[in-house]
């Protein structure tokens, strides 16, 4: 399948952004450096609203990370707990 394929196939689903959003935030935390800087390797529309809802710091630029901000650092390490932790078997 090509990359258009691909494309036009995510355009058809219904996709809750807040829950991508979440997962993100979750698996930024796993590249976790410096206390609170993550690599920025994910989708600009999904860090882009990371950075608007105030999880962290605006992505547009040179540097290679972001830093995540105090809201941002606690909620990323529940969520990726609740998501990828060993033994939750909770739905986020």
């Amino acid at each position: 399948m090509t990359l258009d394929g691909l494309q036009g196939d995510m355009d058809d689903m219904d996709l809750d952004e807040d829950k991508i959003d979440e997962a993100v935030l979750a698996l930024l935390r796993l590249t976790l450096h410096d206390g609170r800087r993550a690599w920025k390797g994910f989708d600009w529309d999904s860090m882009d609203r990371l950075h608007k809802k105030g999880w962290i710091s605006d992505p547009v630029g040179k540097a290679r990370s972001v830093a995540f901000t105090d809201e941002g650092l606690q909620r990323s390490e529940r969520l990726l707990e609740q998501f990828f932790g060993k033994g939750s078997d909770q739905a986020p």
